[in-house]
């Protein structure tokens, strides 16, 4: 891991829930996973606001260390980003939801 900002890539499911994202009816959740995105590119998984923590229930593809991010806090289903280190200057966002 190196050190920001980062390089997101997406896999075709996190690609597919920004997308469906994008209905009028969900501006203000797009809202927060795009900042949520940008403070992980920019600033990084440290930045205090993104509460980020390896994700001990569900292994990543491949089984790499799976990571979760808060995209909403102290809200019934509160949305999380989970995603996985790449190459040293990359995350990739596995997938994007409200927590189980």
């Amino acid at each position: 891991m190196s050190a920001p900002p980062y390089i997101l890539k997406y896999t075709p499911e996190a690609e597919k829930v920004i997308e469906d994202l994008q209905r009028p009816q969900y501006a203000a959740k797009l809202k927060k996973v795009r900042k949520t995105l940008r403070l992980l590119q920019n600033i990084g998984p440290n930045h205090a606001g993104l509460n980020s923590h390896r994700y001990q229930s569900v292994p990543g593809p491949d089984g790499a260390a799976l990571w979760e991010s808060y995209v909403e806090n102290k809200t019934p289903s509160a949305w999380r980003i989970w995603w996985i280190y790449g190459q040293p200057d990359e995350i990739i966002i596995v997938t994007v939801g409200p927590h189980p």
